[in-house]
């Protein structure tokens, strides 16, 4: 079978202003969409913190977010606007309040962002204005399921989409681009619907300044690239939990976490969502599928996780500071230290950002490597999508 899928995105705007990006088979518009979103993007601003040299984003409008709404009645994927007791639906299930239609994967602006490209200009010392983009990744029409459940090919299309869609938020201009998914409400989500999120800072972030500074530091010091000495340091470790040519999944030597999972590309120079070449994307699925369903497989449920995609920054990347060092690389941080209990960020960690990790980052790589996953999957006879705009 060919190894290639041709995949459409339609490109549109919805009345109030907002973008959004349907792949795959898609027929439908927007008109018909209410213009009134009620959120007042004047609101959003930044604070800066003179005691830790951070901004705070203000995000008012986030208390608004819907949860815990039910899924339409009948299919998922034959839409409807209630359910049969006409309880209100499930924004991101076709047939909702925000996708009507049916789609295979959906991008489109956050109705409650914490930042906006439209928020009002404003500058000082101490305030400032929260410019960037929050976007909404839905990986299927299906309300349940997770990149754990998914079939590969649906996965390569949501990796396929992060990698467009990345590429796309780069060209804006902004200084930090995200993916990332925060699953179950142990962290924070609103919405069971499988999907994730893309944020696109219009600054450097404290912690990308502090990882940026990092590389810097030991260029500087040991004439060598960091995320080759961190991946050398995995693969000479107990501490990998699946591996393959162009990925390599480890928990980290000083894990914050108690099963703390990190995917780091092996290439020098693959910094980026979009630098991933397609056989790269393939390996990216297998180790990211095998790696989650690792965590769920531990306790026997779907692990709550927070997950990040770590791309190289606008003011280290290699295009653009001739600075390769950063490797894309993904955390995947699971709060549960056992099947009962939660980790949970105590004074010394939230007040000192000094981590405590009752775990053996060893013991834990051991554990996850005895969970007994899916049999292997031939990735390379799994069509990749190429995205060509309408």
């Amino acid at each position: 079978m060919s190894t290639v899928e041709h995949w459409s995105r339609a490109d549109l705007v919805h009345p109030d202003g907002r973008h959004f990006h349907m792949y795959g088979e898609f027929a439908g518009t927007l008109d018909s969409q209410s213009a009134d979103t009620g959120l007042d993007v004047s609101a959003l601003h930044r604070r800066f913190d003179r005691l830790t040299g951070s901004w705070v984003l203000v995000s008012p409008a986030r208390n608004s977010r819907p949860g815990g709404l039910a899924v339409p009645a009948g299919p998922a994927t034959s839409g409807g606007a209630a359910t049969s007791a006409g309880e209100p639906v499930c924004p991101l299930c076709p047939g909702g309040p925000e996708l009507p239609w049916p789609y295979d994967v959906a991008v489109f602006d956050n109705r409650f962002p914490s930042l906006s490209v439209d928020a009002t200009h404003v500058e000082g010392s101490l305030l400032s204005s929260s410019g960037g983009r929050c976007q909404v990744v839905v990986y299927t029409a299906d309300h349940h399921g997770s990149l754990a459940t998914l079939s590969p090919a649906q996965i390569l299309r949501v990796l396929a989409v992060w990698r467009d869609r990345s590429a796309g938020l780069w060209a804006e201009g902004h200084h930090c681009v995200m993916a990332f998914e925060n699953r179950g409400a142990a962290v924070g989500a609103t919405l069971t619907h499988p999907h994730g999120q893309l944020f696109a800072v219009g600054h450097l972030p404290p912690t990308i300044v502090a990882k940026a500074a990092a590389h810097h530091a030991h260029r500087d010091e040991e004439q060598t690239c960091l995320g080759c000495t961190l991946l050398d340091d995995d693969l000479g470790s107990a501490r990998v939990i699946a591996e393959n040519a162009a990925f390599v999944a480890a928990v980290p030597y000083a894990a914050r976490w108690p099963y703390e999972v990190q995917i780091r590309a092996r290439r020098h120079g693959l910094g980026r969502l979009p630098h991933l070449r397609d056989d790269e994307l393939r390996d990216l699925a297998a180790v990211l599928r095998a790696s989650i369903q690792r965590l769920d497989g531990l306790f026997g449920f779907e692990m709550p996780l927070m997950m990040a995609v770590q791309e190289a920054p606008a003011a280290f990347a290699g295009d653009t500071a001739g600075e390769p060092d950063w490797h894309l690389h993904m955390e995947l941080l699971p709060p549960h230290r056992s099947a009962e209990r939660l980790k949970v960020r105590a004074s010394s960690e939230t007040v000192l950002g000094l981590f405590i990790n009752d775990t053996l980052p060893e013991e834990s790589a051991r554990r996850l490597r005895s969970v007994v996953v899916a049999a292997p999957i031939a990735w390379g006879d799994v069509a990749v999508p190429q995205i060509v705009a309408q």
